[in-house]
């Protein structure tokens, strides 16, 4: 067996024994009961719904949705990929890749890029397939689409980079000495200015996109563990911004911590074990922790803001920061309203399902997408 298919198959394996181990354990715990609310001022308003057809599934692979220059891009379980506009929810178009997808999709706007199950790379442009490309690892994040290259990362955290226009393959990255076993979940490939951002492993990698060289090498935990398993500390996605020169991000069942990129420092770092993406904005970071314990951090110095407990056991999806609300959907589909300030649910409204990707906030405008395939597009009055 070669090295590659070694890592590959050891980072299929991983996943398998955090599955095993957890079911191996006790019985599930019971989700805590939906707190009383009085009535609230605040409401939350649906701009738009449009139903897609059902999105991924653990069996499919993870989703993920791209919004850029006004247009969101999504695909479902089927292998349907199609950009909505972020205003009306309006389709502008939408294809059929093919066949059933395990990455998908990554988006600039323009151009689309996903990977289906026999690991090929597909791209399109404004609808019309372009070009398409196999791989050579595993893939299930989603490709990350900018300055006219798709960025591609496997689940042995290999990166490689195509040129959006042709397919050239331009570079591959991979941080040597990485550890064997590799998280079979969605991980960092983001930007920060001109800079590509990576995750590998515990460490955060800044990356010359054109070249493919390291600007930054930043550890954001230290794992700690008898055996691989227990040392897995990925870096899950999606990486999420603070302050301007600010990443915030989540070490699975490691930490949270943030980064001054400008500088290639780390800011600070907090102990919490959990698997879902961090939210953020200038002034606050949210994350919950396996059990579903929801915490707040200042942005600017990691001290402590708020701690709550009412949700455990529900399945939150990775949070979302809204001026000064923070808001999450539970595995019933009930999205939550909290007060950015110390935590208090403010109201709730449940959509047709649990969240199928981590929501998105673009101006003011909340972009959920559930399991039965509704993209949602919510505001806060």
């Amino acid at each position: 067996m070669s090295n590659s298919s070694r890592r590959t198959w050891l980072s299929l394996l991983s996943a398998t024994a955090l599955l095993t181990l957890t079911a191996c354990g006790s019985t599930k715990p019971e989700p805590a009961s939906l707190e009383r609310l009085s009535d609230s001022a605040v409401r939350v308003n649906t701009v738009w719904s449009k139903r897609t057809g059902s999105f991924f599934s653990g069996a499919n692979g993870p989703v993920s949705l791209a919004v850029n220059k006004g247009v969101i891009t999504v695909a479902n379980t089927d292998g349907d990929v199609l950009a909505l506009n972020v205003a009306n929810g309006q389709e502008i178009w939408r294809l059929r890749a093919g066949s059933e997808l395990t990455a998908a999709v990554g988006g600039d706007g323009r151009y689309a890029a996903v990977v289906d199950v026999n690991n090929d790379l597909r791209v399109f442009d404004q609808g019309k397939p372009i070009w398409s490309e196999h791989l050579p690892g595993r893939v299930i994040t989603a490709p990350f689409v900018a300055g006219e290259r798709v960025f591609v990362q496997a689940v042995d955290r290999s990166v490689r980079a195509y040129d959006v226009l042709d397919g050239r393959w331009l570079w591959q990255y991979q941080r040597p000495g990485g550890d064997a076993l590799a998280l079979a979940s969605p991980g960092v490939v983001g930007a920060w200015r001109d800079t590509l951002v990576v995750g590998q492993g515990a460490r955060l990698v800044g990356l010359d996109p054109v070249k493919g060289v390291p600007r930054f090498d930043l550890t954001v935990g230290t794992p700690r563990g008898s055996n691989e398993v227990e040392r897995l500390a990925d870096l899950v996605g999606p990486l999420t911004r603070a302050a301007d020169n600010d990443i915030c991000v989540r070490a699975f069942q490691l930490s949270v911590a943030c980064v001054d990129v400008s500088r290639g420092g780390l800011k600070w770092t907090r102990p919490q074990a959990g698997v879902q993406a961090v939210a953020a904005s200038t002034s606050l970071v949210v994350g919950a922790d396996g059990a579903d314990r929801l915490s707040a951090w200042k942005a600017d110095s990691g001290d402590i803001v708020w701690r709550v407990d009412r949700f455990t056991h529900r399945g939150l999806s990775a949070p979302a920061v809204v001026g000064d609300r923070v808001v999450v959907l539970d595995n019933d589909g009930y999205l939550h309203v909290l007060a950015a300030a110390d935590g208090r649910t403010l109201t709730r409204v449940e959509l047709d399902s649990g969240a199928a990707a981590a929501p998105v906030v673009v101006d003011q405008t909340i972009l959920v997408t559930t399991r039965k395939g509704t993209v949602y597009a919510l505001r806060l009055n």
